[in-house]
């Protein structure tokens, strides 16, 4: 998955960028599964470097993780945008979809419960598996705590 830039027939650029959230069910008011979307941020031109308006962020971590680590089902709660520098990150959801997230491609894990709402192992979630022989290296930016 690349996160390139896409050119739009108005001259203006957008970047699609993967999106891990857990949509409310309207019928139950509750959590749902987990599921990936895309969010398209638009990029203005600055005499040729093309950039998106600010996006505030509280703080950012480092991440390094063995081969074959494992994370069972899990929610990411506060938003994090996950930048991968090496290594190949697979995300896993409930209905067997799954994205692997390699070197230079980032998403958005903000899938969350309500404050209320437990964890409900059949629903709830999804899990976070480095594949192939390289370790995983990774930036981890919290962009918000969760609303």
């Amino acid at each position: 998955m690349e996160n390139k830039p896409s050119s739009k027939a108005d001259d203006k650029c957008t970047l699609e960028l993967p999106i891990l959230s857990s949509p409310v069910n309207p019928e139950t008011g509750k959590t749902g599964y987990s599921v990936f979307t895309c969010e398209s941020l638009s990029l203005e031109d600055y005499n040729g470097l093309f950039i998106t308006p600010r996006i505030d962020a509280l703080n950012f971590r480092h991440r390094y993780s063995e081969p074959e680590y494992f994370s069972d089902w899990h929610v990411a709660g506060d938003p994090t945008l996950i930048i991968i520098r090496s290594g190949t990150l697979r995300i896993g959801l409930r209905n067997g979809e799954y994205r692997d997230f390699s070197a230079g491609d980032m998403f958005v894990a903000k899938d969350a419960l309500l404050p209320d709402e437990l964890f409900d192992h059949q629903i709830h979630g999804h899990t976070a598996t480095v594949i192939g022989d390289q370790e995983l290296t990774a930036v981890h930016i919290k962009l918000s705590t969760q609303s």
